[in-house]
């Protein structure tokens, strides 16, 4: 089952890597770009085919993708070579730009689409991922749903919390639940409690806390039957959980344990989720020289993992595996896993739009800036000041480029030394 949950996340990888390629690829195509490779992956390659204009293929290494667009640098509006610190790598992408353009592709190069088809074809692979999250999404809440307790008494416990040995069971002589005591089974479900209606576990929970010590009248149904119980509600210590922060304290205690049952949650759910995982990948990408610091301290210095830090590729797919083999029904384990498809997804979504070269993110801010500047000039009544030269933002792209390298290195480091496991 772990080999099957790894197998899955891989699978996962591969179809969220080809379909983000796949949102680049189709609306290039469209707008009559000329694609030249349709990669998944990087590395040497494995497989691939031509198609038309297009190579399609997959590469050694799936850790990522690309499309090759002819024409992405636009010429010098000059005609003139760059100078200065950073002048040979700008005239060199220049170069290759202009080589990649064979006679009659004249007008099939990136940068003389239209501001807005820029846009298009930019966002379009952060979207697929997008479209990507919310279909996990909603075939993990409203296809199967959240495990989710009831009014239903699954067990009734035997004795009070603190009556039990170190395995749990209850030590002989000692006083019997509340519910025991009562006279409630298995399978009872209880419909009122104090005279107030009762219809969820969180209703009932909330009313247990609220009562005092002292007899209450409970409604339960049996067997399509009401039976009315009078129950003796105690205050009980519950056992200290390890991580606890207040000290434990007695509390109203009926002693049964609910049912627990998968309910199926709205759509707009989701959309809720997406928003969540919005706000926190913006907090984890303020906080990332700290989270990176975490990491280096967790690879070479012996410090704990943080569960809730960055997890790369491979600690992902670990992590599939876990929930895959995890003694929990499996249901719950496809739900959670579709979960962390979608997260994964929804992370690709948001780290794609930053606003950096070479990310999808840096070159559709390209794109608006020229149409910013092109707007200005038509205001202004002055020439189209024509594509904007992504070449000059080369030497900080590779500078970005070489930062995420490291940081993927990183990741697959303390991932094998120090992995992120369930439960801590």
């Amino acid at each position: 089952m772990e080999i099957l949950g790894i197998l899955f996340l891989i699978l996962v990888v591969m179809i969220s890597i080809g379909l983000h390629e796949l949102g680049h690829l189709t609306p290039a195509k469209k707008f009559g770009v000329k694609v030249t490779q349709y990669m998944i992956g990087f590395g040497p390659t494995i497989w691939s085919k031509k198609k038309g204009d297009t190579e399609y293929g997959i590469k050694a290494i799936p850790l990522g993708g690309y499309i090759r667009m002819i024409g992405m640098v636009p010429p010098a509006r000059d005609g003139k070579d760059a100078k200065g610190p950073f002048a040979e790598i700008v005239n060199t992408a220049r170069k290759q730009s202009m080589d990649e353009i064979e006679p009659g592709d004249e007008n099939k190069v990136f940068y003389k689409l239209s501001v807005p088809k820029k846009l298009t074809v930019m966002i379009g692979g952060p979207f697929m991922n997008l479209v990507l999250a919310f279909v996990f999404f909603t075939i993990s809440f409203a296809g199967i749903g959240f495990p989710a307790a009831t009014n239903q008494v699954k067990q009734v416990v035997a004795c009070l919390p603190n009556d039990v040995d170190v395995l749990g069971d209850c030590l002989v002589g000692t006083t019997p639940s509340p519910a025991l005591a009562a006279g409630m089974m298995a399978d009872d479900k209880i419909i009122k409690f104090s005279g107030k209606e009762i219809t969820n576990w969180e209703e009932l929970a909330t009313a247990i806390q609220k009562s005092s010590e002292g007899t209450v009248a409970i409604t339960v149904l049996r067997n399509e039957k009401e039976i009315n119980l009078e129950v003796q509600i105690v205050n009980a210590i519950r056992p200290q959980s390890a991580n606890a922060l207040a000290s434990n304290k007695p509390a109203p205690y009926l002693g049964i344990a609910p049912k627990i049952i998968i309910e199926k949650q709205p759509v707009s759910s989701v959309v809720k989720t997406l928003e969540e995982i919005t706000v926190g990948t913006g907090q984890v990408l303020w906080n990332l020289p700290n989270r990176v610091g975490q990491l280096f301290g967790a690879a070479f210095l012996g410090e704990k993992r943080d569960p809730e830090g960055l997890v790369g590729i491979v600690g992902v797919t670990r992590v599939g595996g876990e929930i895959a083999a995890a003694d929990i029904p499996v249901i719950w384990r496809v739900a959670t896993l579709l979960n962390l498809a979608g997260g994964l997804n929804m992370a690709l979504f948001l780290f794609n739009l930053l606003p950096l070269l070479p990310l999808d993110g840096g070159h559709a801010a390209g794109a608006i800036y020229e149409g910013l500047r092109r707007q200005i000039a038509r205001i202004r009544r002055k020439p189209d000041p024509g594509p904007a030269d992504t070449s000059k933002m080369l030497p900080f792209a590779y500078s970005v480029a070489i930062l995420l390298i490291g940081l993927s290195i990183l990741l697959l480091y303390v991932d094998v030394v120090n992995p992120v496991r369930l439960g801590g």
